[in-house]
């Protein structure tokens, strides 16, 4: 095994390459690489098990990521006895490259980390780009991974999400209002729709009631067929389902209070009005249609 590992196989520089040193570069970078991407997601998840900010763990493993293989790609060289100083005349083609070639990739790479340093956008929140919604589940160096909440995934380059309006529904915090309008019959008790109102959407768990956050009625307006009434509510919910689902309830239970209290549920109703006299004819049985 001596022997053949020491087997000279060329000559490069006046030194003479063995089959080792041929051997050793792969294995090294094979072995570096893969101990690499060990400890870094050990220490992501030591980081996740002491409740961190997933934001803060994914930058930081980012970080190690790039100062590793910049080691790795150093001592690689190191390996092959090539001077870094060798690389120096393709500096200035590989910038002119990226200048010119690469122009959207290293756009999208500077606003990653952008990203990731200031935090407008973070792992978990929820977004709406464009009328699309979603939470964000990763931020890569060139684009963000979005789940939609039909469950598919979307992929956002960086630059967009810095250069385009954003809502983010999380930013500081997750509360969200929410509203369900409602017309009742002209003639109905208004005092006591409120009531129910206010009743029904005290009711569900999801919703607030400590100051300032509590549910409201309003008395909207005199509608061409109803009396409009709305209802403003806040919940704690990091999606988009969670407020529906609180509103589908309320108008659920709405539904059942005005059956037993006799509420009406207006409805489009039009009068008809005819000018002149009307006539009524009446066919006799000898008569053709």
């Amino acid at each position: 095994m001596k022997y053949w590992l020491s087997y000279p196989l060329f000559t490069f520089n006046e030194r003479v390459v063995t089959v080792l040193e041929v051997l050793a570069v792969p294995l090294w970078l094979i072995v570096s690489v893969w101990m690499v991407h060990f400890f870094i997601a050990k220490l992501g998840n030591r980081l996740r098990q002491k409740n961190q900010d997933p934001n803060i763990v994914h930058l930081v493993q980012r970080l190690l990521y790039i100062v590793a293989l910049a080691v790795i790609f150093i001592t690689t060289l190191s390996m092959l006895n090539v001077p870094i100083t060798a690389f120096a005349f393709l500096s200035g083609a590989i910038a002119i490259g990226f200048g010119f070639g690469a122009q959207n990739v290293i756009n999208n790479f500077i606003s990653g980390w952008i990203l990731m340093g200031e935090k407008p956008i973070r792992i978990g929140d929820f977004l709406e780009v464009e009328g699309v919604k979603g939470i964000v589940e990763e931020i890569n160096t060139r684009s963000t991974r979005v789940r939609r909440v039909d469950g598919v995934h979307m992929l956002i380059p960086n630059s967009k999400l810095l250069e385009n309006t954003v809502i983010n529904w999380t930013l500081r915090d997750k509360l969200i209002r929410g509203t369900v309008s409602v017309g009742v019959a002209y003639g109905s008790d208004c005092q006591k729709v409120r009531e129910i109102m206010l009743a029904v959407t005290n009711q569900q768990a999801e919703t607030l009631s400590e100051t300032g956050k509590e549910p409201q009625v309003f008395f909207q307006d005199f509608g061409d067929n109803s009396l409009l009434f709305e209802v403003y509510f806040w919940i704690n919910s990091q999606v988009e389902g969670g407020l529906r689902l609180v509103a589908s309830n309320i108008r659920f239970a709405l539904d059942k209070e005005f059956n037993e209290q006799n509420v009406v549920v207006a409805f489009p109703q039009r009068d008809l009005h005819l000018d002149g006299t009307l006539n009524i004819v009446n066919r006799t049985d000898g008569e053709s249609s």
